[in-house]
């Protein structure tokens, strides 16, 4: 039997719409051999080893998915009788919990959860069969995880090596109002452009995401360094081998990545916002993430905030209200941001926005546009011109 651990197969990295191009960006840096993609997953090529690596790394994906079976199936019959045929005993322990969840979409299946309680039965009997003993299964990612993706008559099962997935840091201990999810500032940051080594100023902080991912890039931090528990670490065979196990190459892992973290010679990192509440929960985020003393925040209108010497990136994520009235409300604010950037010489402007009406009344041309999701919401992230162009300060 090939080792579970160092067998190759496509591995599945599974993104919120519109940051697979991100992720994939991610993954070829990496050095992995991108397999397939589309809008909202990447498939490259690799072991569980380095499913590992790549839930220590990627910023923009949720989840790293191990494929286990890609069969045709009709019906819940023909799913649990593919699942049950599936050697679960290689990776997955009798004496740990699991948890089954996934993505439907089959016409003969009114109810979304019956699939996954069909996998959860086929599994749970197969351990038994083969191992004596029925694991315990539930929701919670407190052990190991399956993933299901079922569209109409093609069955794909991954064990899920993320568990909770990659967005939750660990660091937004306070939401605030709106938060935005790390995985999509972070694809915001990219997508502005920042190289990391420029000033990066964020105007209307809100609970700080954008202004300590950026830190992070900056830094070089692994996203995933200071998180305690990952599905992988439930499966089986990731204490054994001795020195040579996946938990001790996990600790290597880490321990190299902390080493090799930059920590002098920060570019400046500015974070504004009119409401001291906001700036009191951005800076408590910042400080649980390790970066407090890298950000400089202050409590003030955006257009009053100190600007420290360009070039660099101004990052704005404004409110874009869902109803006319809202939106209406919001038209001199958008106003006001267009005379912001327009003054603002040695800066590269990128505002994130839901409303096309609100977009069109900061009055500058959008040299590029990002396409992202804020949940439901479909967003555009514009970025007006590069430093020093003259035709976005007219």
């Amino acid at each position: 039997m090939d080792d579970p651990w160092t067998s190759s197969g496509e591995i599945g990295l599974a993104c919120a719409r519109g940051l697979a191009s991100f992720a994939r960006r991610e993954a070829e840096s990496m050095g992995f051999e991108i397999l397939s993609a589309d809008d909202s997953s990447v498939g490259v090529r690799g072991t569980l080893m380095d499913a590992m690596r790549l839930n220590l790394w990627l910023r923009t994906a949720h989840r790293v998915l191990w494929p286990v079976a890609r069969v045709p199936a009709k019906n819940l019959d023909h799913l649990f009788a593919h699942a049950s045929e599936i050697p679960w005993e290689q990776w997955l322990r009798e004496d740990v919990h699991f948890t089954v969840h996934g993505v439907v979409r089959n016409d003969t299946v009114r109810d979304t959860r019956l699939p996954m309680l069909r996998l959860k039965d086929a599994i749970a009997d197969r351990l038994r069969a083969v191992c004596g003993r029925r694991p315990d299964s539930g929701p919670g990612f407190a052990g190991a995880a399956v993933f299901l993706l079922w569209r109409e008559r093609d069955l794909r099962i991954f064990l899920d090596t993320t568990g909770e997935p990659l967005s939750r840091r660990g660091y937004r201990l306070l939401p605030g109002k709106a938060p935005m999810q790390e995985t999509l500032a972070a694809a915001c940051v990219m997508a502005a452009g920042w190289d990391g080594k420029t000033s990066f100023v964020v105007p209307m902080c809100g609970s700080g995401t954008p202004a300590i991912e950026a830190v992070l890039m900056a830094r070089g931090r692994a996203p995933a360094r200071g998180r305690e528990r990952f599905a992988f670490m439930n499966l089986r065979g990731y204490e054994d081998g001795g020195n040579a196990s996946p938990a001790c190459r996990w600790q290597a892992a880490l321990r190299q990545a902390e080493e090799g973290e930059r920590r002098d010679g920060l570019p400046a990192i500015v974070a504004t916002d009119i409401s001291a509440e906001a700036v009191r929960i951005a800076r408590a985020n910042a400080e649980a993430a390790g970066v407090g003393g890298d950000i400089a925040f202050a409590i003030c209108d955006f257009a009053a905030t100190h600007m420290p010497p360009g070039p660099g990136v101004i990052f704005m994520n404004p409110e874009y209200g869902e109803r006319l009235g809202e939106t209406d409300a919001l038209l001199p604010v958008y106003r006001r941001i267009g005379a912001f950037l327009r003054a603002q010489a040695d800066f590269r402007g990128c505002v994130l926005t839901g409303s096309r009406r609100l977009a069109d009344a900061i009055g500058l041309p959008a040299r590029r546009s990002h396409r992202f999701y804020n949940g439901p919401i479909e967003c555009r992230l514009l970025c007006y011109g590069v430093q020093g162009d003259a035709n976005d300060r007219r």
